[in-house]
């Protein structure tokens, strides 16, 4: 299974330039899109769920246009938003079972069996007569990827799924995630680092709306090791360094604030190495939002 954008380029009418020639391709597994807010992760999101058009490119699916057939590309999509809805007073087997029949089980028993499988998948069968508007977070979550999960989808897209959810529940959740990718091409569009870190095969940062890296975490973070330094300083003495190098990050260790900067020689001046992350890699890029 192969996912291919090509040139794709998104002007909305209020004049903002979201996405710029686009290019990425997409194996099975899980892919990260790891981008800042307004990066024009959702815009990708969203012409990939052919919920719009784009205004030039086109994405192919085993080498057919999706823009082209979106009906067809729908039967093999599942799509979790950032935020969605669920009936109120309806418990989480009733509105499996209400999307299940959307989706064609009109076999009564094979659409049980899919329920009751989706619900332990994701944990939930213990939960299967509560009603989802009472869930947590977490749980809701949860629901919400098995809901994805009815048609047995080949593409599976991610929207922002663990912001909010508390360590425990962020942990159960990219346990479906990873079992997921076994078995089709799962986009993970997040901001948050430590989702691609702790999933994620192959990745690509977006930055106002264009593709400013792209590969396997484990490679990306090596093509920068050896070039991070940091040290304790005062607020003085970061406002000098800020001058004099590149700050990547700056980050609060036990009350005392410390400063990462990145550099192909020792920089002297009591800076130490220090060993590259990911989230070194994405803050080198797009230094910003570290400081």
């Amino acid at each position: 299974m192969q996912l291919t954008i090509k040139n794709i380029s998104k002007t909305y009418s209020n004049g903002v330039h979201a996405l710029k020639q686009v290019n990425l391709t997409i194996g099975q597994g899980m892919f990260g899109l790891l981008g800042p807010n307004g990066a024009g992760k959702s815009s990708i999101i969203r012409t990939l769920a052919t919920l719009q058009e784009p205004d030039e490119g086109e994405i192919l699916f085993d080498g057919w246009n999706i823009l082209k057939n979106p009906q067809k590309f729908r039967r093999l999509l599942g799509y979790l938003p950032q935020d969605f809805g669920v009936y109120p007073n309806a418990s989480a087997v009733e509105l499996l079972n209400y999307f299940a029949r959307l989706k064609g089980f009109t076999d009564a028993r094979k659409r049980q069996q899919q329920v009751h499988y989706l619900l332990d998948l994701v944990n939930l069968t213990s939960a299967r007569n509560k009603n989802v508007d009472t869930f947590s977070g977490g749980m809701r979550q949860r629901f919400g990827i098995a809901q994805t999960l009815i048609s047995d989808p080949k593409v599976i897209i991610v929207d922002e799924p663990t912001a909010g959810l508390d360590p425990a529940e962020r942990n159960r959740f990219y346990g479906i995630l990873h079992r997921l990718g076994d078995q089709a091409i799962v986009i993970l569009s997040t901001h948050i680092v430590g989702d691609v870190t702790n999933l994620c095969r192959d990745m690509a940062i977006l930055s106002q709306g264009q593709i400013l890296a792209r590969g396997v975490p484990a490679t990306l973070i090596a093509d920068i090791e050896g070039q991070l330094w940091r040290k304790t300083v005062t607020p003085e003495q970061l406002e000098h360094y800020r001058g004099k190098y590149k700050v990547i990050a700056t980050r609060l260790q036990q009350g005392e604030v410390q400063v990462i900067i990145q550099s192909q020689d020792n920089p002297g001046e009591g800076f130490i190495p220090k060993a590259a992350d990911l989230e070194d890699f994405y803050f080198s890029y797009i230094p910003e939002l570290a400081i």
